[in-house]
């Protein structure tokens, strides 16, 4: 794959709410940050004017990001403005003027994935004697036959080594924590499998609505919104085997191998729930069966991981906001000591938002004569939410080449295989009250492996 760096960035939705919220703030970041200094030309639909743009990304930056005057006027100075219709010529033939003399620009589609095929094709017209690079923003497909329909379409103007399938939470930075947690200690790897570990459960929630989302989400639910995507990403991080050899694609292989040994879901093996009042928010049918909560239990098809059950759980309107994950090791084949040892004593807690913490759960003598125990906890690392924003990471990656850190079209696939037993439920998902943790039906799908951990809304626990 090649690691020249991109000479100039296009993102298409210029004027959308992603870019207000996201992409703006990133590009700031990668001014002042890592020192680009390549064209930047936004593209909408909108007739706004170069100035307008400029209003956009300032109060983008201020209300999204951390506004640095210094930076922000580099960043004015490099914006560029292409307003024009996706499925007219005439908008790619103005890109190609703004991009001058650039032979690898990068594309980025914050747009929605019904554009993407005609977009693709658009640029293709207008990129002869250039090595482009194409960002797909998320959802990638809504089955796994669309995800492959869109593979087949992109691939006829791109190779797969330039495209990138951006998913934000692989640019999060307590989820590469996972990866260099495991790997970078040995004393993990020979406890990380089906002999030691019991049980792993991973829970993102949050405790808002689909707020002003409501069209959007209606249309995706928590399947395809964070579980098909984010929690399997999060799924792969834990589980899969060390990577070989230095290029970036051993990481995405051994995810890609872990993925397709994951079992389809089991449709009597998930809860789907919506909380109450979704069916109120705007945008949201009246009759709504799409869920805002989901819980499952999964499986893992090889010798490392048979047999150890796997919960995720995700949902809106629930408790806090936080996600973490829990790996419980089993209890000792014989205990040694007559006190009454709680069956999860023993456990790693990964925290992935909003803070950063890694702790370890032990089992302590009391002081005192007698030999009996408590269980305790050894906060590893914990540390303030100051790291680089998501897409500010992975747009540099993506204009270096790198690929580690984006989906691969054997991993979506298997991603979409994944969770396809169980899109579209026919049958209509379970009330549950806000701010609760969700339908009392996924108490009884984790059964005995429970209780199922709640995180708290700060890292360090009681």
């Amino acid at each position: 794959m090649s690691r020249a760096l991109s000479d100039a960035i296009v993102f298409f939705g210029a004027t959308g709410d992603l870019a207000k919220k996201q992409i703006f703030p990133a590009l700031e970041g990668l001014v002042r940050d890592e020192g680009v200094e390549v064209p930047i030309i936004g593209v909408a639909r909108e007739n706004w004017s170069l100035d307008g743009l400029k209003a956009r990304a300032r109060e983008s930056i201020a209300s999204h990001g951390v506004l640095d005057d210094k930076a922000f006027a580099k960043l004015c100075g490099l914006l560029r403005f292409v307003p024009g219709d996706y499925a007219n010529p005439s908008t790619y033939a103005r890109l190609r003027h703004e991009l001058g003399d650039a032979k690898r620009p990068l594309h980025y589609l914050a747009i929605p994935p019904s554009l993407f095929a005609r977009v693709a094709e658009g640029l293709a017209t207008r990129s002869e004697g250039i090595d482009p690079r194409l960002v797909i923003e998320k959802p990638f497909g809504r089955s796994r036959e669309s995800a492959r329909q869109l593979d087949r379409i992109l691939n006829r103007f791109f190779p797969e080594e330039s495209i990138f399938r951006i998913d934000h939470y692989l640019g999060k930075e307590p989820v590469q924590n996972i990866l260099y947690t495991r790997f970078a200690n040995s004393m993990f790897e020979p406890i990380w499998n089906r002999t030691h570990i019991d049980s792993i459960q991973i829970t993102m929630a949050e405790d808002f609505g689909v707020q002003d989302r409501g069209r959007f989400y209606d249309e995706t639910g928590a399947i395809r919104d964070v579980l098909q995507n984010h929690l399997l990403q999060v799924l792969a991080c834990l589980t899969m085997d060390p990577p070989t050899g230095e290029e970036c694609d051993s990481v995405r292989e051994q995810k890609a191998a872990l993925l397709k040994s994951v079992r389809p879901l089991d449709p009597a093996q998930v809860v789907r729930g919506q909380y109450a009042d979704y069916r109120s928010v705007p945008g949201v049918r009246s009759d709504s069966n799409v869920e805002t909560f989901v819980a499952a239990k999964l499986f893992i098809d090889s010798w490392r991981w048979a047999d150890v059950p796997i919960y995720i759980r995700a949902g809106k309107g629930l408790s806090v906001t936080a996600a973490e994950a829990m790996v419980y090791f089993k209890r000792p084949p014989r205990e040694t000591f007559a006190d009454a040892a709680s069956p999860k004593s023993g456990h790693m807690r990964i925290r992935l938002s909003p803070d950063v913490c890694i702790a370890e759960g032990l089992r302590v003598k009391r002081p005192g004569n007698a030999l009996n125990g408590e269980d305790v906890e050894l906060v590893l690392t914990e540390e303030a939410t100051s790291f680089k924003p998501p897409y500010q990471r992975l747009l540099h990656d993506a204009m270096l080449g790198v690929g580690d850190l984006f989906g691969r079209h054997d991993i979506v696939d298997a991603q979409w295989r994944i969770v396809e037993p169980v899109l579209d439920g026919a049958s209509a998902p379970i009330p549950y009250a806000q701010g609760s943790w969700g339908p009392d039906q996924a108490n009884r799908l984790i059964g005995a492996d429970g209780p199922w951990h709640n995180p708290l809304p700060a890292c360090t626990r009681p």
